[in-house]
């Protein structure tokens, strides 16, 4: 196990050297016309979304993080630039929100906002929990920021701006609310809250309000059983409301995260020694963790879709692009024929006014933020926030570093003025230099990763000797070694998909050195965030200590370049994740099952040419010269056939699920074409979607033939 756990380690530093030759961070665009899901690979929760005439804003929570509030803005809903923050420290509130007097705001401050543009104004409502309803007024998106403290008991909430003039608050769990604020926001309407959907409705929470058509929606997220969407509709603002789920069940094949039981909001900090009861997320069981709480827009074409979060593992909620379908007046996200449901993989929206609409182009995506830094700047990075309000005078941009002073602190989690970054899945290496010649006794200064449990390497000070420090909170363990050099270079590498990470050091920066053992990364409702990669200092004698330099933050994603996932020209197998069968072409001319080594495998019967047709379309031929893939009537089991010649009912739309594995979604019927577990069926194109599992009979692992075995074919 441990040497398998060393090439794991080594396989990732290998792959360093490849994000670093092609400096590509993620992207949902494909470029093909085609994006893949999720938008972003870090977090980004409760995502609201609008549209102002060609531009689109998306806001997100921050919770205890500073900046607050992030503005994205993007033109085509697939590639977002980050915009602004909304606000800089939080007002003077409370020492809880400095990491100050023995009090903290882990998973509190300011969540769950709802952006708006009204009157040539910007406007973003949200709550900072126990101190109200706050409002934030600018004349552009990129600020500056007027703020308003409404206070009030207004949470989770929506902003209606109503045609006669009328501001409405949407909000509250269960039994939604809606409250009339006043036009000029010095407060609410005296006698205006009332109940306008009771108890027991099947409403939730992370409201989202909208007039579409003359009609009142009010669409909103519940995770009791299990997360969902659903959408109330009435003709007037109070009601009456009647409700459907317009969303359901979709995982995109993403397993529930590892999770922390035992911490949780209104617990204490843990503290080192803390026995942590982590689950091991395994199995199908959904939770919370399906595409829920989002807001809808429409495109200048007329399109609908749809922006909502999914929990995705250790890098915590982020945010999936679903189109909408309206039926009976209620905007249900999928495709026709698979409502409630979301494809991973899907035309990008037509964003052209409908006058002159046209199919999406192929084009180069972007991701968000740069998140590399080398401290030149005079300003951090955006991708840059802080863990709670931090300390003015006590860090610094000089000299091309980052400078923090190490305050006096009992542990990391309490430590002030931590620099925080998302951390970028599906798999990233991030590397820092650290300059610890200015350390002084007591002090400690490294890279960490911010959780619940946390984990953290770095450079410690007793008296006038430096040692090296690997310690995490999980298994409780500590390893050191000592150095003689103050300049040291740190690594953390993360398998966010599986939770898991390493932490390494180098001595002169080439060479790097595993410390410790493999570190878990559980998800936890403590801080509510995914887990962050920090930089820190702190002095756990008590006192003032001396100042930690950084330099040269980077960040590598191998597996950012999506380019060949998708196997255009290639000659592959599909091997079933269900019960590792391959698909093959049946004497009977239909898509079946065989098992690897039988007669059937060994035969071009079970090899398939994909050939591309544009807008990452595909059609598949068989090379036994059966024909193409194609799924007619109503895609049922033996409706997935093999035609000399392709029609319409041969193209497929590729869904990358990552590592090899794909779904094949039939644009006949806009469902997956899977087997039926068990029965022994031949496949259908009828499957819905992924299980968290994966192994309901849609996902395929595929293999490139060997032109060893492609010749030996045509010998045959």
């Amino acid at each position: 196990m441990k040497n398998c756990y060393k090439t794991i380690v080594a396989a990732m530093l290998a792959m360093v050297g490849i994000c670093n030759a092609t400096a590509q961070s993620w992207t949902a665009d494909n470029g093909n016309g085609t994006y893949t899901n999720p938008l972003f690979y870090d977090e980004f929760s409760d995502p609201d979304i609008i549209r102002v005439g060609d531009d689109y804003y998306l806001a997100g929570t921050t919770m205890h993080c500073l900046p607050g509030v992030v503005i994205l803005h993007s033109k085509d809903l697939v590639n977002w630039r980050f915009c602004s923050y909304t606000m800089q420290d939080f007002f003077g509130l409370g020492d809880e929100f400095k990491l100050q007097n023995g009090k903290e705001a882990y998973g509190q401050g300011i969540w769950a906002p709802c952006i708006r543009y009204h009157n040539g104004k910007f406007y973003v409502f949200s709550n900072i929990n126990g101190h109200g309803m706050q409002v934030f007024i600018s004349d552009k998106a990129e600020g500056p920021w007027k703020h308003i403290n409404l206070k009030g008991d207004i949470y989770d909430l929506s902003v209606l701006f109503d045609d006669d003039g009328k501001v409405y608050a949407i909000h509250k769990y269960g039994a939604v609310r809606c409250t009339e604020i006043k036009p000029d926001f010095t407060g609410f309407v005296e006698g205006s809250d009332r109940e306008i959907i009771p108890d027991g409705s099947a409403m939730g929470e992370g409201h989202h309000a909208y007039k579409i058509n003359g009609k009142y929606y009010i669409i909103s997220t519940d995770y009791s059983p299990m997360g969902r969407q659903q959408c109330a509709v009435a003709d007037n603002i109070w009601g009456p409301y009647e409700t459907r789920t317009i969303n359901m069940m979709e995982t995109l094949g993403t397993k529930i995260a590892k999770s922390v039981r035992n911490v949780g909001l209104g617990s204490i900090v843990p503290e080192p020694g803390f026995n942590f009861d982590v689950s091991d997320g395994s199995g199908n069981f959904m939770g919370c963790a399906t595409i829920h709480q989002g807001g809808i827009v429409q495109t200048q074409s007329g399109e609908w879709w749809a922006v909502s979060m999914l929990d995705f593992n250790a890098v915590g909620r982020t945010v999936c692009l679903v189109p909408v379908t309206w039926k009976d007046d209620y905007p249900y996200f999928g495709i026709p024929g698979n409502l409630g449901r979301g494809p991973r993989t899907w035309f990008k929206p037509n964003v052209k006014p409908s006058s002159a609409a046209e199919a999406p182009t192929a084009s180069k995506g972007f991701a968000p933020y740069d998140r590399c830094d080398d401290f030149s700047g005079k300003t951090l990075k955006p991708i840059w926030q802080w863990n709670h309000e931090p300390i003015s005078g006590k860090w610094s941009l000089k000299g091309g570093r980052l400078n923090i002073t190490a305050m006096p602190a009992e542990d990391y989690l309490w430590a002030r003025n931590t620099l925080t970054q998302r951390a970028i899945g599906p798999v990233s290496t991030t590397t820092v230099t650290l300059d610890a010649s200015k350390l002084k006794d007591g002090d400690i200064a490294g890279l960490a990763i911010l959780n619940m449990p946390y984990a953290l390497i770095g450079v410690e000070k007793t008296g006038k000797s430096l040692r090296l420090k690997w310690y995490d909170q999980n298994s409780n363990k500590t390893e050191t070694s000592c150095i003689t050099t103050s300049k040291v270079y740190l690594r953390m590498t993360g398998d966010f998909d599986n939770s898991t990470g390493t932490l390494l050091y180098s001595i002169d920066g080439k060479e790097f050195k595993l410390m410790g053992s493999e570190i878990v990364m559980p998800y936890q409702l403590k801080t509510f965030q995914g887990a962050r990669l920090t930089l820190f200092a702190y002095n756990t004698k008590g006192k003032q200590g001396g100042v930690a330099s950084f330099d040269d933050w980077r960040v590598d994603e191998p597996m950012a370049d999506r380019s060949g996932n998708l196997p255009i020209g290639k000659v592959i197998r599909l091997c079933n994740l269900n019960d590792g069968s391959y698909a093959f072409v049946h004497k009977q001319g239909m898509l079946h099952m065989c098992g690897k080594g039988s007669r059937e495998y060994n035969s071009g019967a079970s090899q398939f040419r994909v050939h591309d047709r544009g807008k990452g379309r595909v059609v598949l031929e068989a090379m036994n010269g059966a024909g193409f893939l194609t799924v007619v009537g109503e895609g049922l089991s033996a409706d997935v056939r093999f035609m000399k010649k392709e029609s319409e009912g041969s193209l497929i739309l590729w869904q990358d699920m990552l590592r090899s594995e794909c779904m094949l979604l039939s644009l006949h019927t806009n469902r997956m074409i899977g087997l039926y577990p068990g029965t022994g069926a031949p496949y259908g194109a009828d499957v819905r979607g992924a299980d968290p599992d994966r192994r309901n009979g849609p996902v395929f692992r595929w293999e490139e033939v060997s032109e060893e075995m492609k010749s030996g074919q045509q010998r045959k």
